[in-house]
């Protein structure tokens, strides 16, 4: 087998802010869902407590495979120790659009921001730097957010 044959395993990080608008622990168990059917590695990088969320919403880990601490993500990735083909930035404050600037500057890589919440139009409005917008207004009902990523995932997945 040529090296051209070997295909490379493709990875995405998940990027999860303050757990406050309750959409976000189900859309990231839906992206995680939807991005290994494609093929693609998970990460999920976030604060304490919404990494236990997740943790907690799959005991099994049916579907959560390694989950980091948000500071030592963004360590890693800026001593270039770790690299992620995808950046899936979940963003429903101003510390979520910094983050997203942050990762962007960092890795130089297009950076997919997930904007959700009561006011996403503002926070979408906050971002100025290069990247992929995905936003709907979710806060209970993941319904938005999830038909925004449904049409625009796989055109995402293959062109990163």
């Amino acid at each position: 087998m040529t090296n051209e044959q070997v295909h490379k395993e493709k990875s995405a990080v998940l990027v999860l802010g303050c757990p406050q608008v309750p959409v976000q622990t189900g859309i990231a168990l839906y992206l995680i869902s939807a991005l290994r059917k494609k093929g693609v590695r998970t990460v999920i990088a976030g604060n304490r407590a919404a990494r236990t969320l997740v943790e907690v919403s799959d005991p099994e880990r049916h579907y959560v495979g390694e989950v980091m601490d948000i500071d030592r993500y963004i360590g890693e990735i800026a001593e270039t120790k770790r690299a992620f083909d995808y950046h899936f930035i979940f963003i429903h404050n101003d510390a979520g659009v910094s983050y997203a600037a942050t990762v962007q500057a960092i890795t130089g890589k297009t950076v997919v921001a997930l904007i959700y919440g009561e006011h996403f139009q503002e926070i979408a409005g906050m971002i100025t730097f290069p990247c992929e917008k995905i936003a709907a207004k979710a806060v209970h009902n993941p319904m938005p957010l999830k038909n925004k990523l449904d049409e625009v995932l796989p055109w995402v997945v293959s062109n990163l």
